[in-house]
């Protein structure tokens, strides 16, 4: 890992040399003037040195999410026996616009229902008989990051601006990424996202490992992705295929964008 030494940094790690030999010297003459120079100076070098606001922030949001709670969604899921795929649905399918929502079928066949139905089953709870149900997909808030960062919501977005914008956001403003491709293919209805991260390497990696996630819900990452991308293009979105290299670092995800066939 690089450190970027910068002027922060520097003075205080300047001032935290300072107040050790301080309190060697008051080790030497057995003075406690030194010593209370010495450690008021390692104080100021400690604070100068790592609490910087906005690294603090970047490292508090993205430290949170934890793979204790993937484990759990898909233990939830695996426990109700819901066997369909996650579809990342678009904002006229809830009935809050700036709502975030996946639908997960009850059977491995089962389909996008329509636009009434899920917004009626977003307002009551899902019982014993449903043929699906309604969550917050996990990368709902970094989604909410992303348009708060890149200053815009991504339903006024278009799919060729996300995918020209959000690269940028991601490796240059939050810094989650070090490399992030974004490339669609109008033909087959598909889009391909390509991002190599270290924050969330062991959160991606974990999410492989799990049945429900993996190809399905997706990490938070890639979960963001699905998101963004229903929003901006107002359409159904499905994981159709994820691949995580051994050390989490890099993933390579598939969407697929689905026809509607329900009006």
């Amino acid at each position: 890992m690089k450190i970027k030494l910068n002027f922060p940094i520097g003075v205080g790690l300047t001032l935290s040399v300072l107040g050790a030999a301080s309190l060697l010297a008051a080790t030497i003459y057995a003075s406690s003037i030194p010593a209370l120079i010495g450690l008021g100076l390692i104080f100021w070098g400690i604070i100068i040195t790592y609490i910087q606001p906005g690294e603090y922030v970047k490292k508090t949001v993205f430290d949170s999410t934890s793979t204790t709670l993937l484990t759990t969604i898909d233990e939830t899921l695996e426990t109700l026996d819901y066997k369909g795929g996650a579809i990342y649905l678009p904002p006229r399918y809830l009935n809050d616009p700036e709502s975030i929502k996946a639908y997960i079928p009850k059977l491995e066949t089962g389909t996008l229902p329509s636009p009434d139905m899920t917004q009626k089953l977003e307002s009551q709870d899902s019982g014993k008989n449903a043929q699906g149900m309604l969550i917050t997909p996990l990368g709902a808030d970094l989604t909410k990051l992303f348009e708060t960062t890149m200053g815009t919501s991504f339903l006024r977005t278009q799919l060729r601006d996300l995918q020209q914008r959000l690269p940028k956001t991601l490796i240059e403003d939050l810094e989650i990424a070090s490399e992030c491709e974004i490339q669609t293919d109008t033909v087959t209805g598909t889009i391909s996202v390509k991002f190599k991260t270290t924050t969330y390497k062991d959160t991606c990696k974990r999410a492989m490992q799990l049945p429900k996630l993996n190809g399905n819900l997706g990490c938070p990452l890639s979960s963001a992705f699905a998101i963004a991308f229903a929003r901006a293009t107002g359409k159904p979105i499905t994981i159709k295929s994820q691949r995580t290299s051994e050390n989490g670092e890099t993933n390579e995800t598939e969407y697929t964008i689905l026809g509607e066939q329900n009006p």
